[in-house]
């Protein structure tokens, strides 16, 4: 099945963006659910017949994380952390179902020991959920540590990456195809300086860049590396160009600038692989056609877009704070933790410890790394740095060409959890892939 999509990827990307339209029709029916269920169904069959001799379970991994945010604004799952779940349950099927690839790191157990101590200590007021609150704040960082064993130091091919990564930007086109067709006529909505839901498809902005962010990192990457997803070059380009636009319009800019920024750095490590004129071709090429999309998107939002990259409001006037208040947030995270800085003040409760503080500001992090600072203390300290520390190791141990994408999708998890924390399963998986070990072949 995985073989045959990836021998007829033109096919396939039509079929998703016919599936982003159907969906548009089928927004939050019961029929839409019972697909996505047989969806899921399916990939667990796979996996388990299969024994994941093919690495099954990471390419569709790869499958569920790109269609996650779909599975939501399309209203087609019944549970709302579907793709973190899923991400657990694929990840435990591959260890133990699979052919044993790798040594277990006893680092990520430790990890996921330190995250469930917190949960001793989470209070939540009365007539809140106590499930829910542990559910929203540690699925995440939990299924993040589950892929993270299932990952580390196992062997693929830059072939396989590349495969998975397509895999992954399948769904995308679904995102864009539903975005395109719930957003009203363009030159008659009202646009400001902060994130917009019209233009997102109905849904969260910031979830909505974040992925298609990705997107645009895989089509530029591919491009770059002369992977052809189509019949012709020039689709390729227009695919990327439209998924830039699509994101720009969501003005939320954290996903956008992250993929800008974990592009750049993928460019920068090989380019002493490349000639001189290969890479002034693409630099030029590159920037007159983003600064042909950028204009186009500053002439429908009436300049908005300008604004909201040079951080001023509707009037043009420049903002206080860039953070989007996430600096006052964090702020008071930082005051929490000082109040008990060993095990912290437990699993959810800062969103309610803000809330009771009275103050204006949005009382749930957008930043994990302050989140574990605040809820677990010093335990969650130590999380973070076997997060940060582990994978270290198997950049430096890796070649130009590998360090390259490793690099790329390091910087890509750590910049995500510090705009949009782990609302989706995207930073797991992200985080994931840094972990592995690429095999060189006839493409390096």
């Amino acid at each position: 099945m995985i073989k045959y999509i990836l021998n007829n990827r033109l096919l396939f990307i039509g079929i998703h963006i016919l599936m982003g339209y159907v969906s548009t029709l089928l927004k939050g029916s019961i029929i839409l659910k019972l697909f996505w269920i047989l969806i899921i169904g399916v990939f667990i069959f796979i996996i388990s017949f299969k024994k994941n001799k093919n690495e099954e379970a990471l390419y569709l991994a790869s499958y569920l994380v790109g269609a996650e945010v779909f599975f939501r604004m399309s209203g087609g799952i019944f549970l709302y952390e579907t793709g973190k779940y899923g991400i657990i349950l694929f990840s435990i099927l591959g260890i133990f179902l699979g052919p044993m690839k790798q040594k277990r790191s006893i680092l990520f157990l430790v990890y996921l020991l330190f995250l469930l101590i917190g949960i001793v200590f989470t209070q939540v007021p009365l007539g809140e959920s106590l499930r829910k609150s542990i559910v929203f704040n540690l699925s995440g960082p939990i299924s993040l540590g589950f892929f993270a064993l299932y990952c580390y130091k196992r062997t693929i091919t830059i072939i396989q990456l590349k495969e998975l990564l397509f895999v992954c930007l399948l769904p995308m086109f679904s995102i864009i195809s539903f975005v395109y067709f719930r957003t009203p006529d363009l030159e008659e909505l009202v646009y400001n300086g902060s994130s917009n839901f019209s233009t997102s498809g109905g849904f969260g902005p910031n979830q909505v860049a974040t992925i298609i962010g990705f997107g645009v990192f895989i089509l530029s990457v591919f491009i770059f590396t002369r992977v052809q997803l189509s019949l012709s070059i020039f689709l390729d380009v227009i695919f990327l160009l439209y998924f830039t636009y699509r994101g720009l319009l969501t003005f939320s800019r954290g996903g956008m600038i992250t993929a800008v920024f974990a592009f750049f750095i993928f460019f920068i490590i090989l380019f002493k692989t490349h000639t001189f004129i290969k890479v002034f071709k693409f630099l030029f090429i590159t920037l007159i056609l983003f600064l042909g999309i950028w204009i186009y998107t500053s002439d429908i939002t009436k300049g908005m877009i300008d604004n909201r990259y040079l951080n001023k409001n509707a009037a043009g006037i420049e903002k206080k704070d860039i953070s989007s208040g996430r600096f006052e947030i964090f702020s008071m995270q930082l005051k929490s933790y000082y109040e008990s800085p060993i095990l912290g003040i437990g699993v959810g409760n800062g969103k309610y410890k803000r809330i009771k503080s009275g103050k204006r500001i949005v009382a749930v992090s957008h930043n994990e790394i302050s989140r574990l600072i605040e809820e677990h203390g010093l335990l969650g300290i130590l999380a973070l740095l076997i997060l940060l520390l582990t994978p270290l190791e198997n950049i430096y141990f890796s070649n130009n060409y590998q360090r390259a994408f490793l690099v790329s999708f390091y910087v890509f998890w750590f910049l995500t959890i510090n705009h949009s924390a782990m609302r989706i399963a995207f930073p797991a998986f992200v985080y994931g892939l840094s972990l592995i070990r690429i095999s060189a072949d006839d493409d390096t």
